[in-house]
């Protein structure tokens, strides 16, 4: 295998990806693929924390993996995988549990808004599940994950397993470090900018999906809540301007200085417009090679197969590795 170190990470196949998804991950991962050995999964284990329509959640992962690669994934370049085609995944998340504290997972922020929720449905899964991340991490030693801002908690966590375990059996994973890209690294609902934008928010106008089409991404933006103000610059008192400059920054590559500039004298009519036809046109072309893949499932599913083998090689010699040193006999 290559002497790269390792980059992991995965998106969960749960509802329609979001440009927070697109901007905060799945478009950075493309700039490691020729520096690091690259491991990203679709994380569908993780998905059925929340219960899924079974039909939905099939399709949503041929999607995902449809996505990765018309956002710049080389399957050539990356390990591209689902995640419950690699069964060390919940093997050696079975070990960690042991190895994790109840309290440590009692004070995930995650856990505690997701019971709140989905209070009907508070299952031992959505409590665990940091556990199955940390397992998703530590099985490839994994040295970098990038992720959003919101998910450092887990990389935290992660952390504390690894060096707990190491400490106890010597030397075993890598501790991984987390890795949050600069620009985009959280962006924000279009209608409440104080809120995450997500992929589950019952307002149509809230978040804006890789897949919507041109003139809906632009409906979308010119309705984002924004102030009574009309000069475009950020402040902790324009959220909405603020999360407009961040996503506009985000597919332009401009400055605040720039975009302050660039509209200065005009209303906030000119820059929604402006912010919802720059992200139309940035997501076009991996919308048009979506739709190519998507046509072609035996394709998709040669990348899950040649995927899944890649990562069970060195999963594998992971689990084996953990196994000999908790105890187990070897088969």
């Amino acid at each position: 295998m290559s002497d790269k170190k390792r980059i992991f990470s995965g998106v969960q196949p749960s509802g329609k990806l979001t440009i927070g998804n697109y901007i905060g991950s799945i478009r950075n991962w493309k700039e490691f693929q020729e520096t690091y050995e690259c491991i990203y999964c679709v994380v569908d284990m993780h998905a059925v924390t929340v219960r899924q329509d079974p039909a939905e959640l099939r399709r949503r992962t041929f999607e995902t993996l449809a996505l990765y690669i018309a956002s710049g994934l080389d399957p050539e370049k990356n390990t591209l995988f689902v995640q419950s085609h690699v069964p060390q995944h919940a093997q050696l998340a079975w070990v960690l549990n042991c190895y994790t504290m109840f309290g440590e997972l009692s004070r995930m922020t995650q856990f505690k808004d997701k019971s709140r929720k989905y209070e009907n449905n508070i299952n031992a899964g959505l409590f665990t599940y940091p556990v199955l991340m940390a397992a998703d991490i530590l099985l490839y030693n994994a040295a970098l994950v990038p992720v959003g801002v919101d998910q450092m908690q887990h990389i935290e966590l992660a952390r504390d397993i690894a060096n707990r375990f190491n400490g106890t059996y010597s030397e075993t994973f890598v501790v991984p470090e987390g890795f949050i890209p600069k620009a985009g690294a959280k962006i924000m609902s279009l209608a409440e900018p104080e809120k995450k934008m997500s992929k589950s928010d019952l307002n149509g106008n809230a978040s804006v999906f890789i897949l919507d089409d041109r003139d809906t991404v632009i409906r979308k933006f010119r309705r984002a809540v924004t102030d009574s103000d009309t000069a475009v610059y950020r402040s902790p008192e324009k959220p909405g301007v603020s999360n407009l400059m961040t996503i506009y920054s985000a597919f332009t590559g401009k400055t605040d200085e720039q975009i302050v500039a660039e509209f200065d004298g005009k209303g906030y009519g000119d820059f929604k417009n402006a912010v919802g036809e720059t992200v139309a046109d940035g997501l076009a072309p991996v919308r048009e090679k979506f739709d190519s893949l998507m046509a072609d499932k035996a394709y998709l599913e040669g990348v899950m197969k040649n995927g899944a083998e890649r990562a069970s090689f060195i999963a594998r010699k992971t689990l084996s590795k953990v196994y000999r040193k908790v105890g187990f006999v070897g088969q």
